[in-house]
Formats: structure tokens, sequence, C-alpha cells
């Protein structure tokens, strides 16, 4: 009998051992709930071929922009718990849009998502097409309360991080910017180069090419003080408005109910991904930070808080 039984426990073991050292066995899709282009594309893109490389098999980054991130995220949410599809939750969808809007949400970004690990946090630059009659954030704020309702800026959606680092900034300083919201942060780039739009409030990345190009440029950037690897840029707070400081975020999530070997497997390579000094080195000259957060229970604690701050922060702010 006690054979039998180490015979059986040890046939369970093997079949645990061989089903976790068996996923993953093909590709794994990485959504990212917007438009190619934009800043959440470009870091997965540069993360899936890190990550495909942790795991041995191709990771897939695909596509899925609309409402703000919402209809990607609901396809991740809708998706086979088995670990074959991964989703950048960013804090547009997961955090704003769950804290002024819960009930247009198709998900529960604290119920129905697991997360794997922390991606990036990072601020968003304040940038104006380059002929721009003000260079300032101080010369912004004067032109526009000299000119009411003669300013906008544009964002990749309704209840991005973008959208909020706009509407924080307007309320700040008192100012009237109208939102002009998009459904790719290409194309808003295109635009706002081209003097199509006035102002966008985005991240380093998506930015760098254009400033770089003279057909933008920087005038701020919404953090308490000064980036390190940029630090002629003036802070929000640094110019009189603390209340516009905005920082976007970034996790890797799976649907819920996916089995907790293969949570485990992704948090491992997801880990030494995020921790890789090449990676670390290429976001902070970014302007970003990693979020080293690894597993489920840091990563939904981090969102909760940062749905509780986004509620009080944002406080009649309409996502239309």
């Amino acid at each position: 009998m006690m054979k039998a039984i180490l015979l059986a426990a040890a046939a369970t073991a093997a079949f645990s051992g061989a089903a976790f050292a068996e996923f993953p066995d093909r590709a794994i899709t990485w959504i990212v709930p917007f438009g190619a282009g934009g800043v959440t594309d470009i870091t997965s893109r540069r993360l899936a071929e890190r990550l495909q490389a942790e795991l041995g098999q191709p990771v897939i980054v695909e596509n899925k922009p609309g409402a703000g991130g919402i209809v990607g995220s609901q396809e991740a949410r809708i998706a086979a718990p088995d670990g074959y599809t991964v989703l950048l939750a960013t804090s547009g969808p997961f955090g704003i849009q769950a804290a002024l809007s819960p009930e247009k949400l198709p998900y529960d970004p604290l119920g129905d998502f697991e997360f794997i690990h922390g991606v990036t946090a990072s601020p968003q630059l304040i940038v104006a097409n380059y002929d721009a009659p003000f260079n300032t954030m101080a010369e912004l704020v004067a032109y526009a309360k000299e000119h009411p309702g003669d300013l906008n800026f544009g964002s990749p959606g309704v209840g991005t991080a973008q959208h909020l680092g706009g509407e924080l900034f307007k309320r700040a300083a008192g100012i009237d910017l109208e939102h002009i919201p998009y459904t790719s942060g290409s194309t808003q780039m295109v635009d706002l180069a081209a003097g199509v739009i006035d102002l966008s409030f985005e991240y380093q990345t998506v930015v760098a090419p254009y400033v770089d190009d003279k057909k933008m440029k920087v005038l701020g950037v919404t953090l308490g003080e000064r980036l390190k690897a940029s630090p002629d840029i003036q802070s929000v707070a640094e110019a009189g408005y603390p209340d516009a400081v905005n920082v976007g975020w970034t996790f890797l999530a799976v649907p819920k109910n996916t089995p907790e070997d293969i949570r485990a497997r992704l948090e491992e390579a997801m880990a030494k991904v995020m921790n890789e000094p090449a990676i670390v080195a290429q976001v902070e000259s970014d302007g970003r930070s990693v979020v080293n957060l690894k597993g489920h229970q840091p990563g939904h604690d981090y969102i909760s808080a940062e749905i509780a701050k986004f509620k009080a922060a944002a406080e009649g702010i309409s996502l239309k």
C-alpha cells in the first residue's frame, strides 16, 4: 500500500513538473490596447523580444486599439486563462477609467486579471508644435489666458494617462484647453507636428524624434522634480503647478484563473527581463523607471492605491 502511494505521488509530481516544463509550447500573444507607434507599443515590442528569449517561444505583439484601451483589455479578459495571452495593462483603462467611470468598463481591473510583473512608470512631457507662440509653461499659461478657448491638446484616447495629464494641468493652471482624443499615439504626433493640434502630454520615447527634428518643442514634464536624464526640462511642480504631477504606469497581466504554475513561469521570466541592466538603462534613458513589483498581490495593491489616488486627483474631470 505504501509503495502504491509513493508511486502515485511520484507520478503526480512528474506530471505537474512536465506540465510546468511544457509551458510554453507555442507562441504567446502580447496584447497592446493602443495603436502602433505609441509608447506602449514601442515598449512592448522591446520587452516581448526579451521575453521570447527567456521563454523559448515567439511572443507576438498585437495592437488592439479603441475606447482608450478598453477594447484590447476586454479582449484579454475573455481570452483563455492558459498563459498564451498576456496584456500590457496601463493606467488609463486600469486606473483612470476605473476611478472615474467604472460603470463603462466591461471588466473589473482588480477582479478579472492577475498581475505578473510591473513594467514601467513614466511622466508625460508637455510638448507643443515647434512654431507655437510660447516656449515655456509660463508663456503657455499666459497665452491660454489671453486667448481663452483657442488651444487644444491631443491624447491617444479618452481616459488615458495622457488625457488625465492634460486635464490636471489645465485645472492646476486655471486655463481652458480642449481635449482632442485619438485612437493612436502615432496619429496624434503626426497632427501635432503638422500644427493640426496645439499641444500634447506624451511620453519621451514618442516625442523625441519630433523634438530632434524641430517639429515639436518641450515645455515641461509632469513630475515633482526634474528628470535626471533631461535636467533642462522644468517640472510642473517647479513651475508652480504641483497638482499637475502625473505618472503613467504599466503592468503585465493575464486573465483571472490562469494556473499558478504558468503564472510563476511568466513571473520569473519577466523578472529577469525587467532586471536586465540594458533594459533598466534603456527605460531610464527614456525618462521612465522600472516598476519592480513581481507577482499578483503587489500589483493588485499598487493599482488599487492608484485608483484611489485618481479618484481624489481627478474629481470633476469629464471623460467625454
